[in-house]
């Protein structure tokens, strides 16, 4: 499956943005889908995860209150909303996917900038 994620840019504190994810090449249905973030010097951390359905969506404790994720199977998109942005949260952020059942992300988008200024 391809991941093409957008939907970054340069915000303020306090404002909202949402990130979308398109992917292409197998059945959308097929996949646990997560975000994910990258901190400049930092490790890759894990955002945010949904399942095939919608129905269970886990969300860092980072995070939590602030973001949350969903998605479109019609239109193959997996979406991370993100609001009260503070400038902690500046990273490239990137989806993920994997196969219902099993534990590692083995497709990864490009990512996307996120920007957060005080």
């Amino acid at each position: 499956v391809q991941l093409q994620a957008s939907g970054g840019g340069s915000v303020q504190a306090g404002d909202s943005l949402r990130l979308s994810c398109a992917a292409s090449g197998r059945s959308f249905n097929d996949f646990v889908m997560g975000w994910f973030r990258q901190a400049p010097g930092k490790e890759r951390e894990f955002v945010a995860s949904i399942n095939w359905n919608g129905g269970i969506t886990v969300i860092s404790n980072s995070v939590r209150g602030r973001f949350t994720t969903s998605r479109d199977n019609t239109k193959n998109t997996v979406y991370l909303q993100m609001s009260s942005l503070k400038p902690e949260d500046t990273a490239v952020y990137y989806c993920a996917a994997r196969l219902n059942g099993n534990i590692n992300y083995a497709y990864w988008g490009q990512g996307t900038q996120v920007t957060v200024s005080s």
